[in-house]
């Protein structure tokens, strides 16, 4: 990957918006990638492949509000490179179809440094298709042309032939051409195209913030300005965009279709909330208000794992407690044999899972972690004078071993992790909240409220708690919530993360 004096360019494309349509080598590279340079249009969720360490450089451009200048972003990626990093410039839609991917590449062959292309979903065709509108159709229309909406304003003359696109093609897509859609409709009805040609605009094309409008060549223009319809969005002109009467389907099968949410939860397991949510039509904001680390000193883990033997119950309480547990038995070179007479607990069915997935069912299973559930589970079971081992977050709850004492167990609690608070996005989250940017702010466990308070001057919180409901995964979360001044709306009656969405979309039916 490139030589040992200089680094090398992934020029990827990111997509339209929507970050399930980024592609498997896109992904690979954002993941390899020393440095991520992004656009406006690249979806910040994509952000989450890259290593925790890659350093992050936004160089948005927008209706004239350039973070940096072209010449500015060329000469980033050629001093990246000189110095040896591997950058993965990350482009909304296609790199080569009006992303001057082409220039970017150009500077960088000039100056010796290596790079690939990597194409990606161009919204031309994928927000049509989000829309309902086949930009092809046999009974429709045989050509396609996709037309820059702005031309370079520095050229003298136009080297669009406007004739061509009026008598010579069935649909015509124009990108970025909101601001100029008076003069794409008149050019096309002067050269020739029937003025009751329909059109289709789509804002924001497969992303939860997807609006479509309709009309003619005559009276779109007009209908933009009505309807305040801003960019970005995508002009489809051909008799294509009838079709949507039949075909729309995105819009109307996501039932969280452009609600924001914040997610709280620790990003390293946030995946499964935000595909969940994402697949509903929300808009994922993430925001973690916590860290999930080692703790500061592992000793009482390893001891313990090294007496395994000497314990007849091994009992997790959260899906972290597992995985850090057995990250642990295999850094001291054990496998899951020297686990085997030990009976297993787990706290949820989150846990209960993620317990499987290193083979090894659980003999108990509580359904919550609250008292009369863990008195109920093992209500027919001798524990007296038996050896529990519990590993733990550093600052968890004492529920668990209190009750096993008082049946008579002998309990080791073991640190295995511990949470910490994550404040790097506090100007944002309280700048989104107080703009109505967020819908809904979600709460996944005690310490993600606590964090997300501990954000916050007293004065902060108070004008924020007004701006925004939330969800709270289950009643001790809540408890926590309504204690620290949050009263959430609703809380899951399954204590997991499809609890969690059900809870949403509860709240929304009501």
């Amino acid at each position: 990957m490139g030589n040992n004096l200089k680094g090398f360019v992934y020029l990827v494309g990111a997509g339209p918006g929507d970050p399930e349509l980024l592609t498997i080598k896109g992904k690979k590279c954002i993941e390899d990638s020393d440095v991520l340079v992004y656009d406006y249009l690249a979806s910040k969720t994509l952000l989450r492949h890259a290593k925790e360490n890659t350093e992050k450089i936004y160089v948005g451009k927008k209706g004239g509000d350039h973070t940096l200048s072209q010449d500015g972003i060329n000469n980033l990626l050629v001093k990246l490179a000189i110095e040896g990093k591997t950058v993965c410039r990350l482009k909304g839609g296609d790199p080569f179809i009006f992303g001057r991917g082409g220039e970017e590449a150009e500077v960088l062959k000039d100056n010796n440094i290596e790079f690939e292309i990597v194409p990606g979903v161009t919204s031309a065709i994928s927000a049509p298709a989000y829309a309902g509108i086949p930009l092809t159709h046999r009974s429709a229309n045989s050509t396609l042309a996709i037309v820059t909406g702005h031309e370079n304003p520095t050229k003298k003359t136009s080297s669009i032939n406007w004739e061509s696109l009026a008598k010579g093609m069935g649909t015509i897509v124009f990108l970025m051409g909101v601001k100029n859609l008076p003069n794409i409709s008149k050019k096309l009805i002067e050269n020739g195209k029937d003025p009751q040609t329909p059109v289709g605009l789509i804002r924001w094309g497969t992303t939860p913030s997807q609006e479509t409008i309709r009309g003619t060549l005559e009276n779109i223009a007009e209908k933009v300005k009505k309807s305040n319809f801003k960019a970005p969005a995508i002009i489809v002109v051909g008799e294509v965009v009838n079709y949507r009467d039949k075909l729309k389907w995105f819009e109307e099968k996501r039932p969280l279709l452009g609600k924001k949410i914040m997610i709280t939860r620790a990003r390293a397991q946030a995946s499964s909330l935000v595909e969940k949510l994402l697949a509903l039509g929300a808009d994922c904001i993430e925001y973690p208000t916590i860290k999930i680390i080692e703790p500061d000193n592992k000793s009482d883990l390893f001891n313990s794992i090294e007496k395994i033997k000497d314990y007849s119950w091994l009992i997790f309480t959260s899906v972290n407690g597992v995985k850090h547990f057995f990250d642990a038995l295999f850094e001291k070179n054990l496998d899951l044999r020297i686990l085997g007479n030990l009976n297993t607990a787990v706290i949820g069915p989150a846990t209960r899972d993620e317990l499987k997935k290193y083979g090894i069912n659980s003999d108990v299973f509580p359904k919550s972690y609250r008292a009369e559930s863990i008195i109920e589970a093992f209500e027919n079971i001798n524990v007296k004078n038996k050896k529990i081992l519990i590993p733990k977050a550093l600052e968890a709850r004492s529920v668990l071993p209190d009750e096993l004492r008082k049946m008579g167990a002998l309990v080791d609690e073991v640190t295995a992790y511990k949470t910490i608070p994550q404040s790097d996005k506090k100007d944002e989250i309280l700048s989104d909240i107080l703009n109505g940017k967020i819908d809904i702010v979600t709460f996944t466990s005690s310490s993600t409220v606590k964090n997300f308070k501990a954000l916050f001057t007293e004065d902060e919180f108070k004008s924020a708690t007004n701006k925004f409901q939330s969800v709270s995964i289950g009643p001790i979360t809540t408890d926590t919530a309504i204690k620290l001044g949050i009263n959430p709306e609703i809380t899951a009656e399954e204590y997991t993360i499809d609890g969690l969405v059900d809870s949403i979309l509860k709240l929304y039916k009501k």
